[in-house]
């Protein structure tokens, strides 16, 4: 019989409220012994998910808060276990001391993830939703997080479903045939179920092209500023974040380094990089930056160019447009509209790339760039809803399956024998299985659950 397990769900901060959750057998047991209703109601009697007001006391009877208590009884509770919370003043030393009271009836400390591992473990969530827990909680933007609530809603398993269900329907009649042969069960022919497989992998291969954008939800869209030294990288870096994150002088050559923050623009996560000037030089530290940047050229999926609009275009500035790799998004940003132009529209046009004209000291046109970066990703600013594969497991479980389908397909067309087709159609079952929690691994549920805070 599982331990009874207590945590703070909340953060470790001082905060209005503070809950301490405590699930398994002895639950309602345990909160009985250190909570009294207004009301004089037991625990053990009290009514299912209704909120009871009340004080908390130590074993010498000495008040330790005036809280409120919920309860919720399995198996229609969250861990699908006897579950209670104190919903209680959010002083962590008042959590501290319920939790050491807890502790001293015979319940135990929650491990990191263990209230929605013992969720999963008792059939109340499957291993995308519990994955979605974690993800929910650590979304850095609202489309992030929308995914990820569908996702706990369970839109990973339900596109899933289909695929499961005509692949256990072709296991189901082979061995249904085989084991049975003296019934009257209709013939197997793989030739039968040749279109219901291709459908299967054509959803598989749909919903695996999501990943991509999953990565940019989850992660960001790494973006390089780069373009010839003092042209306002550095300031325009501070100007989008809202704060001085870089240093910033009007002496060339100031970022050495490269330096990463997130940041959401136009509906878009952007993970920016501000770069080193892209010039040649004879400093040895300065070429280091100028590598780096070059290196962060090669892997951004969105490009911002600095030009100083307060002075004309110059070879620096063409071998800094020169050194994007071919095919990655651009913008060009006119820095310094606060000072009098001398770059003109045309000069602008004959770079081949969309452009603004801001002002990082003043902030004048960081809305239009913001439009710009939303107008290049349309798709990304679409709210989702749980569709969209923003986990590398669930990918790569995904992508199995797939090939396991097309194998099947591809033995179906060559006439091979039903059980070397049966093979892949069992190897794409078990890497669904493996994605969805049907089919357990305790190495992978272990490294799943490895993620989570404690409390959740």
């Amino acid at each position: 019989m599982p331990d009874t397990i207590a945590a703070i769900a909340t953060g470790a901060v001082v905060s209005a409220i503070g809950i301490v959750r405590i699930s398994g057998v002895d639950a309602i047991a345990a909160a009985d012994k250190v909570f009294h209703a207004a009301g004089g109601v037991k625990l053990r009697d009290a009514d299912n998910r209704h909120m009871y007001y009340g004080e908390l006391t130590g074993a010498d009877g000495a008040l330790v808060d005036l809280c409120l208590c919920f309860i919720s009884r399995g198996p229609d509770s969250y861990t699908g276990e006897d579950t209670v919370e104190f919903h209680c003043h959010g002083s962590p030393v008042v959590l501290s001391e319920i939790l050491r009271m807890l502790f001293s009836l015979g319940v135990r400390q929650a491990q990191a993830g263990e209230f929605t591992k013992r969720a999963f473990l008792n059939g109340r969530l499957d291993l995308t939703q519990a994955e979605a827990v974690i993800d929910l909680i650590e979304a850095e933007t609202p489309s992030a997080a929308l995914n990820a609530a569908g996702q706990l809603r369970g839109a990973v398993g339900l596109s899933l479903e289909p695929v499961y269900r005509t692949l256990v329907d072709v296991m189901a009649h082979f061995h249904a045939v085989l084991d049975y042969p003296e019934e009257d069960i209709e013939d197997f022919e793989m030739q039968g179920y040749l279109s219901a497989l291709r459908d299967s992998e054509e959803r598989l291969a749909r919903i695996l092209s999501t990943h991509d954008r999953g990565r940019v939800l989850r992660d960001g869209i790494p973006t390089a500023i780069i373009g010839r030294p003092n042209t306002g990288k550095s300031s325009l870096l501070n100007a989008l974040l809202g704060y001085d994150r870089a240093i910033v002088t009007n002496i060339a050559g100031t970022t050495r380094d490269t330096i990463e923050e997130k940041i959401s623009i136009g509906g878009v996560q952007l993970r920016l990089i501000d770069t080193a000037g892209v010039r040649k030089t004879d400093d040895t530290i300065e070429k280091l930056g100028v590598e780096r940047t070059l290196a962060a050229l090669s892997g951004a999926g969105l490009v911002i160019l600095v030009l100083d609009g307060s002075l004309p275009l110059c070879d620096e500035d063409f071998s800094a447009l020169h050194s994007i790799p071919p095919g990655v998004p651009k913008i060009a940003a006119v820095n310094k509209s606060d000072l009098t132009h001398v770059l003109s529209q045309d000069d602008l046009s004959g770079l081949g790339l969309d452009s603004c004209r801001i002002s990082a000291l003043t902030g004048d046109g960081l809305d239009l760039l913001e439009s710009l970066i939303g107008s290049i990703f349309p798709e990304l600013g679409a709210p989702p809803s749980g569709e969209i594969i923003t986990n590398a497991r669930h990918a790569e479980s995904i992508s199995r399956a797939k090939d396991s389908v097309c194998h099947a397909i591809a033995g179906i067309s060559e006439s091979v024998t039903p059980d070397a087709v049966l093979t892949e159609v069992e190897s794409a079952l078990a890497a669904i299985g493996e994605m969805t929690g049907k089919v357990m691994r305790e190495d992978v549920i272990s490294r799943i659950f490895e993620r989570f805070c404690v409390g959740k």
